[in-house]
């Protein structure tokens, strides 16, 4: 056993000390030739690390038959499937630059993309494929499209003109040297490009190069120490840098098996077929896990919600006596270690967190009671942060060590300071090259030393967790000159309330902070039925005055923990639903907060007029 330990450590440190990506995933590769490394949940699809080379080496050739070299970008728009895994890699060994682009984009945003990045190919499954030809007519440079799943077998006669099948490419260059490729890529070869959510004006090409994400990805293994043979779910937008750094940069640099998720609605049901090592999901996904197992204990006959209820607060009281360094009494401990044993434990197992070693949360500021409620049942969630420009690195909470409402200690190799305004400067092996086309963008916030200038304002503790306050420029102004985070108080009110699903709040140069609050599209409809309140659509819902008044009481529940000049003094109901990538949400679900103030300019007056 001990050999076999020792091994392994040797066969991942060979893949951690190659130069590039690309090689250690040729490294991964020699070292785990037979394991799966990544599958369908099904097995209807399931690649070998060898196989998953012998495909990625076959279309490389392709690619490069099609003039794609060193340096070149190629457009991917393919959801959560093996292909893509296939498709980076083919792309990443010739030394050019694979950049995603969000399923949700609209043809003029895809015509951003591909006028700003100028890539020669892009690779497309049949879904998106009238977008990206469509984009194509505004856009110059775009000499091929290839199709990843043509209809009908994949005959190249049955596809649009201008495009090709896969199976075409895949294989077209038998003899192409890719060993001799991968040797030529550098480290500071631009490795991928992730185009930034666009939440203040157009997207900005990160473009971060292989040292970039060899830098992040052995932090974080040092940081977790993920077992061999680790499992990961890849189901957010391959776009979204998390997606990228953890479920297929980290699982080629430490021969992890990736499970596609293609549907990201699907995640919870493959959460116990897969088991996960590591889960990392967005806040919204933990505030539904929160909501939906609330429902159920709600719908639950008395003998079993009481007891439930009981154990559920004795559980959160041990953590927040834990999470406050202060004494947890031997009553209190038994009660819950005996909750843990008869409820926790099987919970975590139905949910399919029980093997996991390390879960978090990132993207947004996560409400307090929902990371108390997964602590109370043993899933130790911890914030971590980071952003595109810095590999999604920056911070993680350890596991075992994790402090509520902070985003954790700087990750291993990373350094972090404050600026005299509380701005987050970061640097390390981790910070981007700079931005594509946009040396000016690139200065203002890159300087001379290495030093990111982050746009967050954040503040450590003693112990060196940080806590991020909100964004620089979103920070609301009232019209007394008081300075508050919008993220804070939304946050705060979607802990209050598992009604409340998205908020805005409203304030700057204002008298008072007012909310648009959008309803919980899987909570509201249970908890309506439960409480006999006629409707099943949000529209129908927004309009009730019993869903209003139980709003309402979780808009009191938050002002208690709001400071006077934070609380919300009136809110209005939105009809319908906010979704990813729509007038709203960037597709990270990040508010888009101009567009909001603009779309619902009515209603926010009105509330200030009354």
């Amino acid at each position: 056993m001990e050999s076999s330990t020792v091994t392994q450590a040797s066969e991942r440190g060979r893949s951690i000390d190659a130069p590039t990506i690309a090689e250690a995933f040729r490294r991964t590769v020699e070292s785990v030739p037979d394991r799966v490394a990544v599958r369908t949940k099904d097995d209807e699809v399931s690649l070998t690390w060898a196989q998953l080379r012998d495909r990625a080496d076959a279309l490389a050739g392709g690619l490069a038959k099609l003039g794609v070299r060193r340096g070149d970008a190629v457009a991917i728009m393919l959801s959560n499937r093996p292909e893509f895994h296939v498709a980076d890699l083919a792309v990443m060994a010739l030394g050019a630059t694979p950049f995603s682009i969000y399923q949700t984009y609209t043809p003029d945003q895809i015509a951003y993309l591909l006028d700003h990045a100028e890539p020669k190919v892009a690779i497309v499954e049949q879904t998106y494929l009238s977008q990206v030809l469509e984009a194509r007519e505004d856009a110059s440079g775009l000499e091929h499209v290839i199709v990843i799943d043509p209809p009908s077998g994949g005959q190249a006669a049955e596809l649009p003109e201008g495009t090709m099948a896969l199976s075409e490419v895949e294989g077209s260059d038998p003899d192409f040297d890719v060993e001799a490729a991968v040797r030529e890529i550098e480290p500071d070869d631009v490795l991928t490009l992730i185009y930034t959510s666009g939440t203040t004006g157009p997207p900005k090409g990160v473009q971060l190069a292989h040292r970039n994400l060899l830098s992040a990805v052995e932090g974080i293994e040092e940081l977790i120490r993920f077992p061999d043979e680790s499992r990961v779910i890849s189901w957010l937008p391959a776009a979204h840098v998390a997606e990228r750094v953890a479920h297929h940069y980290l699982p080629i640099m430490y021969g992890m098996t990736i499970t596609c998720c293609d549907n990201p609605r699907d995640i919870l049901s493959y959460l116990p077929a897969v088991r996960p090592t590591w889960f990392f999901a967005v806040p919204r996904i933990w505030e539904k896990l929160k909501a939906g197992l609330e429902t159920m204990a709600q719908a639950a006959p008395d003998e079993q919600r009481e007891p439930m209820q009981a154990a559920l607060r004795a559980a959160t009281e041990k953590v927040r006596l834990e999470q406050a360094s202060e004494p947890v009494p031997d009553e209190l401990a038994e009660k819950v270690a005996a909750a843990d044993e008869a409820m926790f434990s099987h919970l975590r197992t139905h949910l399919g967190l029980d093997q996991a070693i390390s879960v978090n949360v990132g993207g947004a500021p996560t409400p307090k009671e929902v990371l108390e409620f997964f602590h109370a049942i043993g899933i130790e969630v911890g914030e971590l942060w980071g952003m595109s420009e810095t590999c999604g690195a920056g911070t993680c909470n350890p596991p075992g060590k994790v402090k509520i409402g902070t985003v954790g200690p700087a990750n291993p190799g990373v350094e972090i300071k404050l600026a005299d305004d509380g701005e987050v400067l970061v640097r390390g092996g981790i910070v981007m090259l700079g931005y594509r086309n946009a040396p000016d963008q690139t200065k203002e916030c890159l300087d001379e030393d290495g030093w990111l200038a982050t746009g967050d304002i954040g503040r450590f503790d003693e112990d060196g967790y940080l806590t991020i306050v909100d964004r620089k420029k979103e920070i609301i102004i009232n019209s007394a000159g008081k300075n508050m985070s919008p993220a804070n108080i939304e946050a705060t009110l979607k802990g209050a309330s598992p009604l409340i699903g998205q908020v805005a709040a409203i304030g700057d140069g204002r008298p008072f902070n007012t909310a648009l609050i959008v309803l919980d599209t899987d909570f509201a409809p249970a908890w309506a039925k439960i409480n006999d309140v006629a409707g099943e659509t949000l529209d129908e819902l927004a309009a009730d005055e019993k869903i209003r008044a139980a709003v309402q009481d979780g808009v009191d529940a938050a002002n208690e923990k709001l400071s006077r000049v934070e609380q919300i003094k009136k809110f209005h109901i939105v009809h319908g639903d906010w979704a990813p990538g729509g007038e709203e949400l960037t597709p990270t679900m990040k508010l888009k907060r101009k567009p909001i103030a603009e779309k619902y300019a009515e209603e926010i007056e009105a509330m200030y007029a009354e």
